[in-house]
């Protein structure tokens, strides 16, 4: 078997540790919060939208930085720091008493968060550039998988052992996860005389050529619009579940309508990858865009429930190929030697978004009702459509208007 390959299947074995031990502590962190102490509902929920959305805050910063220090010194030594600081995170979260405590630790878990993104920066940087997006597509697999069975093992590791023993029962298997890493991967080195030959960009340099690069800005934008999308429904569905379903079993229809957009991006994902290293990943993205808008008008417009988990099974499709294009492009454009500080950058726009969209999705909501939050949501991915097509077209002209110079 070739290193290449073996890379592959040790970080998708690693990122399906990974996610579904992130997402199985996440049906219950607001009843964690609540074993501590005699709190308030308001308490409970105040305490437990800051807990959540502090991780993605601080990782929107610190995203970056990693992605510069792996660029420099090489992505296994960094996977393994974010590997083992999670779950060095998860385990002391495990032996907490206090809201205080839980929230410094979900803060310095935003500082290490990452190990997905950059396992994704390290397989671009050594794929060969006409097969990365189907090769991205096979690893995101890996994450999503993880994240379809990460809540149900979670939520019955919770009722079966408590709360504290399944954040230990995730320290262990994200320890697992970066031991695979230390033993099964080999990351490809760059000579000596080669890495003095290649040019030191600066962070200032960096941050000017994603500026002046009006696609690869506009990728940067559309993956904070895109988890805007994705996350501003995400806190009310199993509300809009209940009103749709009207039964005692709300919790596993939810589950299940969460799993659905899961389940449809696992089978699209490499697919969308395969396309855009045949077509263009602006292309792509551009279908994608489109297509998940389109898709979530009708959500607002469902009167049962199998049209929902339909709807949401299509969003999935549509939504699972945005990722991997979006690295692959990066890979494409940006120079070798700063591939994994432009991804961090992507990744800290993601990360932004997580923050803002059920902070929006609960606004609107509040305000004018679910329904409403599926058609602000179609608008914001018709809004990056409209800007991609935009800075395609331009880049287009540009590079036209320059062959045209030389050419006189």
């Amino acid at each position: 078997m070739s290193s290449d390959k073996r890379n592959l299947i040790i970080m998708w074995i690693a990122n399906f540790l990974v996610s579904s031990s992130l997402t199985m502590i996440m049906p219950f962190l607001s009843l964690y919060i609540d074993s501590m102490g005699e709190y308030s509902t308001e308490y409970v929920t105040q305490w437990a939208g800051l807990i959540f959305g502090i991780t993605f805050l601080t990782a929107f910063i610190f995203s970056p930085i990693w992605g510069r220090i792996g660029d420099r010194y090489g992505f296994k030594p960094v996977l393994l720091l974010t590997g083992f600081g999670i779950s060095a995170s998860l385990f002391l979260m495990g032996l907490m008493n206090s809201v205080y405590e839980l929230f410094f630790l979900r803060f310095f878990m935003g500082i290490v968060t990452g190990f997905i993104p950059l396992s994704l920066a390290m397989i671009s940087k050594q794929t060969p550039k006409n097969q990365v997006g189907e090769v991205l597509g096979i690893l995101q697999t890996g994450g999503v998988t993880g994240t379809l069975f990460g809540p149900l093992i979670g939520g019955f590791l919770a009722d079966l052992v408590g709360f504290k023993f399944t954040f230990i029962y995730t320290s262990f298997s994200i320890f697992i996860a970066a031991l695979f890493v230390i033993f099964g991967v080999k990351e490809k080195k760059v000579a000596k005389e080669q890495k003095e030959k290649q040019h030191q960009y600066s962070s200032k340099e960096v941050f000017g050529l994603i500026i002046h690069n009006k696609v690869l800005l506009s990728v940067m934008i559309i993956s904070l619009l895109t988890q805007v999308a994705v996350m501003s429904i995400q806190p009310l569905l199993a509300v809009y579940v209940n009103l749709l379903a009207d039964t005692n079993n709300a919790a596993l229809f939810a589950g299940i309508t969460f799993s659905a957009t899961g389940f449809g991006n696992l089978i699209a994902t490499r697919k969308w990858g395969r396309l855009g290293d045949r077509i263009g990943y602006e292309k792509v993205m551009l279908m994608l865009l489109i297509g998940g808008a389109i898709v979530f008008i009708p959500q607002a417009l469902v009167t049962s429930l199998w049209q929902l988990i339909l709807l949401r099974f299509l969003f999935g499709m549509a939504i699972g190929g945005i990722i991997p294009c979006m690295t692959a492009f990066i890979r494409q454009v940006a120079p070798v030697e700063i591939q994994g500080e432009v991804n961090g950058y992507n990744v800290s726009f993601r990360f932004l978004g997580n923050v803002l969209g059920p902070t929006l999705g609960g606004f609107i909501s509040g305000f004018i009702g679910i329904s409403s939050v599926f058609y602000v949501t179609s608008a914001i991915l018709f809004i990056a459509f409209l800007l991609l097509t935009w800075s395609v077209k331009h880049e287009h002209n540009k590079k036209e208007h320059k062959g045209f110079s030389t050419s006189h």
